[in-house]
């Protein structure tokens, strides 16, 4: 973690706060584990525990299985993960908002920062097929004035692509765009594209520590994002 810490972090000029899916608003491992379990039971494979699923979200669905099968020990061809990740879309897209919801206290933070006038968007690797059914089932999409989702574009994070265009589409620089974000794809995006990160407390790091993370603060609640920027 960068040593500017909480407060000093108050000083940045923030127009826009864009935030990370899975693992920063919405705990979506549930409906990916229940997925992940009929997968496997489809390929004939006992199903693994949430807690193995969770180490691989965040950079989709092909790297969530590549990950998941070297773990079993198994080796599987390209063709063949193309045909698996064709069946996890179709378990997931029946179960895609089950049992997800969002962390504690994300949705007073969004409704709060809609009010002071901030700007929000979503950025996401999740596809857009998924990503609009969460945001909307749980209610949150109309606080995003954009939503870019890891088909979006050509390229996605932890590639600066997507944070480069939310802030052109934004008319402003990626030095006014705060990531929050859980992960290393999160920072690693940030950091390319020159804007400030902050990371939260819960989510799914791919087995890192949350002081690991190149980012400028950790919130200890979700809410400390409120007094960071109370003043942008």
């Amino acid at each position: 973690m960068s040593n500017n810490g909480l407060l000093q972090q108050r000083g940045f000029d923030v127009s826009v706060v864009a935030f990370d899916l899975d693992g920063t608003l919405v705990d979506t491992l549930p409906d990916l584990h229940t997925a992940t379990i009929l997968t496997l039971n489809d390929l004939g494979y006992d199903p693994v525990s949430a807690d193995v699923v969770r180490q691989h979200i965040g950079q989709g669905i092909e790297y969530l299985l590549l990950e998941l099968f070297k773990d079993l020990g198994i080796q599987i061809e390209a063709t063949d993960l193309n045909n698996i990740a064709q069946q996890f879309r179709a378990h997931y897209a029946r179960h895609v908002c089950d049992d997800s919801e969002l962390f504690p206290g994300i949705e007073h933070v969004l409704k709060t920062l809609q009010h002071r006038g901030l700007k929000m968007a979503c950025l996401t690797n999740k596809s857009e097929l998924f990503t609009g059914p969460i945001l909307n089932k749980l209610g949150i999409r109309s606080y995003f004035q954009e939503v870019i989702c890891g088909d979006t574009l050509e390229k996605r994070k932890p590639d600066p692509l997507p944070l480069r265009v939310l802030a052109s589409r934004f008319g402003v620089d990626t030095r006014h765009v705060l990531m929050v974000g859980d992960s290393k794809t999160d920072t690693a995006c940030a950091r390319n594209a020159g804007a400030p990160v902050v990371c939260v407390p819960f989510g799914y790091r791919s087995g890192m520590a949350l002081s690991d993370l190149d980012c400028d603060a950790i919130l200890g609640v979700a809410e400390d994002l409120l007094n960071m920027i109370e003043k942008a």
